[in-house]
């Protein structure tokens, strides 16, 4: 599962990434958390567009709400049969810009947090898939994300047994493409490379997801390394 992630990349260099026309204006996020708004990126008939979701997918179907709080991932392996995700993943594809995500790693009855990312620190997307439903009581609508989730590579599986899937840039346009074969989708559904990321361990702060500052991505103060390392 991934239930943390950062955003701190400036507008412009996500305008140029995502291919935006406008400049997106968000506030820099170190610990962003289920069932709040995050930004998304879809394809419209004029182009992409940045907009606001709120992470938690709730199917179209549902009657509560509360369902979306329990669908903050869909699992690769099974995202195209379940009921909850197969039809967001047929027509409603969208990518999640970030810039790392964190893990726990249980260590005896402790879990550590881990921040994990692309090298250097390079923004990149995460495969997610969004929702439009609307309050059977009020009949407003509310737009709502979830993160695609696949097996770990080498490096993530030492902190947990799931990672996000990452995608190149290279593979926008195909994840975005109303058109796509289920085939060409599911190839892009495998992790990202280890020897693409790095990771430390950082600080039990970011634990709270009232802690949204940049002391939640530093290097704990014990770190050690990489992630099992001797």
């Amino acid at each position: 599962m991934c239930g943390r992630y950062v955003l701190t990349t400036p507008g412009e260099v996500l305008a140029e990434l995502f291919e935006l026309d406008e400049k997106p204006h968000l506030a820099p996020r170190w610990n962003i958390a289920p069932t709040q708004e995050v930004a998304i990126v879809r394809r419209r008939d004029e182009g992409r567009e940045l907009a606001l979701a709120r992470w938690g997918l709730i199917p179209s179907w549902a009657k509560d709400a509360a369902i979306g709080n329990r669908m903050i991932n869909a699992r690769a392996e099974t995202v195209a049969e379940k009921p909850a995700f197969r039809d967001s993943f047929r027509k409603r594809r969208c990518l999640m810009p970030a810039d790392g995500f964190y893990e726990w790693q249980e260590i005896g009855a402790r879990k550590q947090p881990w921040l994990l990312r692309r090298k250097g620190g390079a923004p990149f997307a995460f495969a997610a898939l969004w929702s439009r439903w609307r309050d059977p009581a009020s009949a407003q609508p509310l737009e709502t994300c979830a993160l695609l989730t696949t097996t770990p590579n080498a490096l993530a599986s030492r902190v947990h047994d799931r990672m996000p899937v990452i995608l190149p840039r290279e593979a926008f346009a195909l994840w975005l493409d109303p058109g796509a074969e289920p085939g060409a989708l599911g190839a892009l559904l495998a992790p990202l490379p280890a020897e693409q990321m790095e990771a430390w361990s950082v600080s039990t702060r970011v634990n709270d997801p009232r802690h949204d500052d940049a002391s939640c991505v530093a290097r704990a103060a014990a770190d050690g390394g990489p992630p099992g390392a001797a």
